[in-house]
């Protein structure tokens, strides 16, 4: 087990996050309890071209339609992903969203839901309207007043039930009428009682409903506005997580921060400040779903709290580089927890930083620096040729490789067939090859803006005028370079081949 020491920022290395990967392996065996507010995201998405005439506002036309859970659904949504298991306890009501609430929960087997049907109450739904990654409206079709006594007994009765079949439980507060005062109470003294854990992710307009929870994950507006402290810095953080944590009676405060990261905020022992893990951010939606289920995971597989919130940390910063409400799988935060220790491992494996100190080193050595890039999925013989005669033309051959989040964007939902860490392993291997350095963006022009290579190479299958960087490498007095490609050989081709096979 980790142990991290009380200290401002605990160790984000390649042993750390190597340490929190042995967690991985228990994730099969947990049971997260999630209690709160359950909804329907639905998304519209499309491509705005004109201006109505009817009225300033953009004209949308919907290419695809497509609907996830969301508030405490898609916690246990994402407790599923991480490869857990889930009960989930709330109301819906009697209608179509209820029904295709349903048919999501009948699709994620790990997810046992314990639904109450109201009548009266229709199923809360948030529908997004989509263009270029960017959100244009949200509608929001809900009844936010707190459910009736009668409910309110229901919604205990199912907790309890499910109380003896969990390891940790998550009240998912999304302010829509569930957790009651009534049912926050009974919700604590149960699992209290039980012997089970309890974290809160609160919205109440001060904490006080909490009371008893182990920990309460604020963020920092909703902690400003309960403590009345603002949350601004790490000071900020530290103290609205003490008065928090005073008003709950909590054993810790959680205050996530954003760009910022978290603060763990604990009785008896220093606060810890975590800086953010997120490498891209495309959008925040549900990210906080994210880190509370894998967060609960964390203390589940007997983690401490600190080690617990770094996981979080990492799970965070993954679902925030996905546009929508999503999740992130068992398998992305294996690969995002073993990225730090392959770059440890392998020397010829680089962040920019290292790798750009790394260049600047062969260049007072009087050495030539090539540069290629490409998404590498899977490696064939054209791709071995072509690096091989890049590096024939030079002294080092630096390869720039475009992360999983980017081999998406560019080539689709499916790809990449292997992930980055399996890419630069592969990479690193072939003898050509002097230094692997993974790019987020779509095209590796900061990279080359920062390595400054003597010679950039590129496949023949490009025009000189089409080469990214070009002008960058020029304009330092290098060379653009234009490499014969190998006929017959295609990544696009051999997945194609795969796939007919498969079928």
């Amino acid at each position: 087990m980790i142990r991290v020491t009380d200290q401002e920022t605990p160790p984000h290395d390649a042993a750390a996050d190597g340490l929190l990967a042995g967690l991985l392996p228990r994730f099969a065996g947990v049971r997260v309890l999630v209690l709160g507010d359950i909804m329907l995201d639905r998304y519209v998405v499309g491509d705005v071209r004109r201006i109505s005439p009817e009225a300033p506002i953009p004209v949308l036309r919907a290419e695809a339609r497509r609907a996830v859970l969301g508030g405490a659904g898609n916690v246990a949504q994402n407790v599923a992903a991480l490869g857990a298991a889930s009960l989930l306890v709330g109301v819906v009501g009697m209608d179509e969203a209820a029904g295709e609430i349903g048919r999501l929960l009948s699709a994620t087997p790990a997810i046992k839901p314990c639904l109450i049907a109201a009548p009266a109450r229709p199923t809360t739904v948030k529908t997004r309207f989509m263009s270029g990654g960017h959100q244009l409206l949200r509608l929001d079709e809900e009844e936010s007043g707190a459910i009736d006594p009668g409910l309110e007994a229901q919604v205990l009765a199912e907790f309890e039930q499910a109380l003896a079949g969990c390891d940790v439980v998550v009240l998912s507060d999304y302010a829509k009428g569930v957790l009651t005062d009534r049912v926050l109470t009974g919700a604590i003294a149960a699992a209290r009682a039980a012997g089970r854990k309890v974290i809160a992710d609160p919205k109440r307009a001060t904490f006080g409903a909490y009371r008893g929870v182990d920990v309460l994950t604020p963020n920092e507006a909703e902690a400003a506005r309960a403590t009345g402290i603002a949350v601004d810095d790490d000071e900020g953080a530290v103290a609205a997580g003490d008065r928090a944590r005073a008003q709950a009676e909590a054993g810790a405060v959680l205050v996530t921060r954003s760009a910022r990261g978290l603060t763990l905020v604990r009785r008896g022992a220093e606060a810890l400040h975590l800086p953010t893990r997120a490498r891209a951010v495309a959008d925040v939606s549900g990210a906080g779903d994210t880190l509370i289920g894998a967060f609960a995971i964390g203390l589940a597989c007997g983690a401490a709290m600190p080690e617990a919130a770094m996981l979080a940390n990492v799970a965070a910063g993954l679902s925030v580089s996905k546009p929508g409400t999503a999740t992130v799988s068992h398998g992305e935060l294996g690969a995002a927890l073993h990225r730090r220790e392959l770059l440890a491992l392998d020397g010829k494996i680089a962040e920019t930083a290292a790798a750009g100190a790394q260049v600047a080193e062969w260049r007072a050595e009087g050495l030539r620096v090539g540069f290629t890039n490409g998404c590498f999925d899977l490696v064939h013989p054209g791709h071995v040729r072509l690096l091989a005669r890049a590096r024939a033309a030079c002294d080092r051959l630096v390869v720039g490789l475009n992360s999983d989040a980017s081999v998406r964007r560019l080539k689709g939902p499916d790809r990449p067939v292997q992930n980055e860490m399996a890419r630069a392993t592969v990479m690193a291997s072939i003898a050509a090859v002097d230094l692997v350095v993974l790019f987020e963006e779509d095209t590796p022009e900061a990279l080359i803006g920062a390595l400054l290579p003597d010679i950039l190479f590129k496949g023949a299958d490009y025009r000189l005028d089409q080469v990214v960087g070009a002008d960058i490498v020029r304009a330092h007095g290098g060379e653009v370079r234009l490499i014969d490609l190998e006929a017959g050989h295609s990544t696009t081709a051999t997945i194609r081949r795969i796939n007919r096979g498969a079928g």
